[in-house]
């Protein structure tokens, strides 16, 4: 290509960044980026992160082990040296306001869990649980999937009977499970219109109820309470009123389980391609941040970090719907291509070690006995 031959400013300081990594345009390893257009360069200088996924979108570049570029460019930090000016207001709105108000809490559902469960049920495992599996004794989605409930059951102690809250509860899985597999009655609440749907109709026969409901509008009482995959959406300016909530509907005596990716660094930065087009008025909590609002209410009994475990999860998922698309015709390429940038960015930032997933069982009031720590799920 000509345009190789005569490089431009911008595609000499992108060169010179990736080499910190490792990565190459046009080579012939896995992880080198092949580009197709040569104004990405202009295009990712100017519009950071968010031009970079869109270019992607477009066509402009592919890579065939995306989740191992990516790991290589937040391991080498490149995302520091490129913020545009569009990115620090973004940071500064998000930093100054409340994105994760009552209204626009049901942004999310209808931009994202609202795309289709045919997609989903293509992309997941038999039950649709759309978070992290548990692979310690696992060989398939299905199995990581089975033993994360269990896991999840077993750390919240669970006896028949017993009120359950589950605090965005998807399609329903997790609810299905609990009252069949453990004999305990579940409230599920999603602010999804399909995921109300769909897990009500999962969850017919077993005591299961669904609404469709923002989980501050709760205020009954519950023996336990676990939240999966949804914390990630609830907002730094609203983690007070969400461990309030939780305390609110919490017997004395209690367990609640928060499952959910975090960041070890307290920030209040989210990235804008993420924001615009999977996850608006999303930010991932920090291990400080959650301790510092849920000690008011509780106090901590367990912490486990599997978050390799999600790599591995989002690569199966990456896998089932790549294999299943022709079978989903309704969804064009440019969807197709921002799915996969979605699932191999975000396994990427799970290889190198900066998303983590964690399981954190928290006690209300006095309990009658030491809380061992479980890690089995089988």
């Amino acid at each position: 290509m000509g345009w190789q031959m005569r490089k431009s400013n911008s595609q000499k300081m992108i060169e010179g960044l990736l080499a910190h990594a490792d990565i190459k345009i046009n080579g012939n390893r896995p992880w080198d980026m092949q580009v197709h257009q040569p104004a990405l360069f202009e295009r990712v200088i100017g519009q950071g992160s968010l031009g970079l996924g869109e270019a992607y979108m477009e066509g402009w570049w592919d890579c065939h082990a995306m989740d191992e570029l990516f790991a290589r460019i937040l391991n080498a930090e490149l995302p520091s040296h490129v913020v545009t000016l569009r990115d620090r207001l973004f940071f500064l709105v998000t930093h100054l306001s409340n994105r994760q108000t009552g209204k626009r809490s049901y942004k999310v559902g209808e931009q994202h869990y609202d795309a289709g469960n045919d997609l989903y049920q293509r992309m997941l495992d038999q039950d649709m649980n759309y978070s992290c599996g548990y692979w310690r004794d696992a060989a398939t989605l299905d199995e990581a999937q089975q033993h994360k409930l269990e896991l999840v059951a077993r750390k919240l102690k669970l006896e028949p009977g017993m009120r359950v809250l589950d605090v965005g509860c998807g399609w329903g899985g997790a609810a299905h499970y609990m009252a069949k597999q453990h004999g305990v009655r579940v409230v599920g609440v999603t602010i999804s219109r399909e995921q109300a749907q769909l897990a009500a109709d999962q969850c017919m026969g077993q005591d299961v109820q669904i609404r469709f409901q923002d989980y501050r509008e709760l205020d009954e009482p519950f023996d336990r309470i676990y939240s999966i995959g949804m914390f990630e959406h609830v907002g730094f300016k609203n983690y007070p009123d969400f461990f309030r909530v939780m305390d609110r509907c919490l017997s004395s005596g209690g367990l609640f389980l928060l499952h959910s990716i975090g960041h070890r660094i307290t920030s209040r930065r989210v990235d804008p391609w993420i924001e615009r087009y999977i996850f608006p008025n999303s930010i991932l909590p920090s291990s400080e941040l959650i301790g510092r609002h849920s000690s008011e209410f509780f106090a901590i009994e367990d912490w486990q970090n599997f978050g390799l475990d999600y790599y591995k999860t989002l690569m199966i998922w990456h896998r089932n719907i790549d294999k299943a698309w022709p079978q989903i015709p309704q969804y064009d390429e440019e969807f197709r291509r921002m799915w996969r940038y979605y699932l191999m960015t975000c396994a990427g930032a799970f290889k190198a070690y900066r998303n983590h997933l964690w399981q954190i069982v928290f006690s209300k009031g006095p309990q009658t006995d030491v809380y061992e720590a479980v890690r089995s799920g089988k």
